[in-house]
């Protein structure tokens, strides 16, 4: 006899393993399926957050996915150094499949291929037809010419040190080092007395970066910083879409069934990050009663142009970051950003800014060329294509 699930999860990443987890707490009668085509669910990412992204309630379901936490963490540029007191979370896609594997189980399919797709149904590779009442597509990141970015592109390496590093926090962002073609900067976590995720990120405008050299500029660092690497645990690469300017209705239709996570376009505008906007679409989805595929596909859709609405002045701080000013330069915009009030970078981060808050980044002296910042705010869809 043909399966038949309530939802069906294509792809056990953060986004589709947050709404089954959320879904499994609320709604325990509801039967569930995660396919997963690699060989564990979660894949191999660092998912960080700032303590003011989620509300207490969201706190409190996700802790048992929490793997590190700080009470404060740090940046560092040419000219400017700070301490910020605010809580930083990261969650690692090691513990995220325990978690996953521990709540599902037989229901979570691992190193299984899906070859076709519907919004009620999924076909399998072995021939399989897999039938649900909708079925969310959450198998990451697509590229779309309805939506015009740049990238966060990294490369991040987990040593084991021969002594220890003597960090009580992690540094987010050091632009001390040479900033190359874009905005770079290392972020580092520590994550225990000896061990370190390091990574080389840059701010670029296309999601190529040369891994060999990222690999040489993270060894350079540790050495720069007194760091005696011996042993590399885990090494993991990405480039986060970072958005510039967009047709939101365009995007959407072409997406024929319920999708999550960065495949729905559900992440921060200009850090990438998409842990919070996830969390919140578990939430949103997990406050309905409603579960078929139209009613789902209508509800993430709306919960995104909700979000792509509040998004749009981050947008224009981005066509600034990349369009204002040569690339190497870009450095500056983020160091005058910090040192902003702590609530401002909190509310930022959490993309809840407020008017006065937006005019509070815009005003003084800005760190580009105003014509080229005027520009910038000004450009057009059509317009951005043309010069890229």
């Amino acid at each position: 006899m043909q399966p038949h699930y309530d939802l069906i999860f294509v792809g056990a990443g953060l986004a589709n393993g947050l709404i089954a987890l959320r879904l499994q707490q609320t709604h325990p009668e509801l039967s569930l399926l995660l396919i997963e085509s690699e060989q564990q669910a979660g894949g191999n990412h660092t998912w960080s957050f700032h303590a003011d992204d989620l509300t207490p309630e969201q706190h409190r379901w996700i802790a048992p996915l929490i793997a590190h936490s700080w009470t404060h963490y740090h940046v560092r540029f040419p000219q400017r150094t700070r301490r910020l007191n605010s809580g930083y979370f990261c969650a690692t896609s090691q513990h995220f499949a325990r978690v996953l594997y521990e709540r599902f189980r037989d229901n979570l399919l691992t190193h299984t291929q899906v070859t076709a797709i519907t919004p009620v149904s999924v076909q399998l590779e072995d021939g399989r037809m897999i039938t649900a009442d909708a079925v969310i597509d959450g198998r990451g990141y697509q590229p779309d010419d309805a939506l015009l970015v740049g990238f966060q592109a990294f490369v991040g390496q987990e040593w084991q040190l021969k002594q220890p590093h003597g960090l009580t926090a992690p540094i987010i962002m050091d632009a001390t080092v040479d900033q190359q073609q874009g905005y770079r900067f290392v972020y580092t976590l520590p994550l225990s007395a000896t061990r370190l995720l390091i990574e080389d990120t840059h701010y670029i405008d296309n999601a190529t970066l040369n891994a060999p050299q990222a690999r040489q500029h993270i060894s350079a660092y540790a050495a720069q910083q007194g760091w005696q690497l011996d042993r590399l645990m885990r090494e993991e690469q990405g480039a986060l879409p970072i958005t510039l300017t967009g047709d939101h209705q365009a995007f959407w239709q072409q997406r024929p069934l319920a999708c999550s996570g960065l495949r729905a376009g559900l992440f921060h505008p200009t850090t990438g990050y998409s842990l919070p906007l996830a969390v919140a679409l578990a939430d949103r989805i997990a406050a309905s009663s409603r579960f078929s595929a139209s009613s789902l596909q209508d509800l993430i859709r709306h919960f995104a142009h909700e979000a792509w609405q509040k998004q749009r002045f981050f947008r224009m701080l981005n066509r600034m970051l990349f369009l204002a000013g040569p690339a190497d330069q870009r450095w500056k915009v983020m160091q005058r950003f910090y040192g902003l009030p702590d609530g401002l970078i909190a509310r930022f981060y959490a993309g809840k800014l407020t008017l006065p808050d937006m005019a509070r980044i815009l005003s003084g002296k800005p760190p580009v060329p105003v014509v080229a910042a005027l520009q910038a705010i000004l450009t057009t869809p059509s317009r951005l294509r043309a010069i890229r």
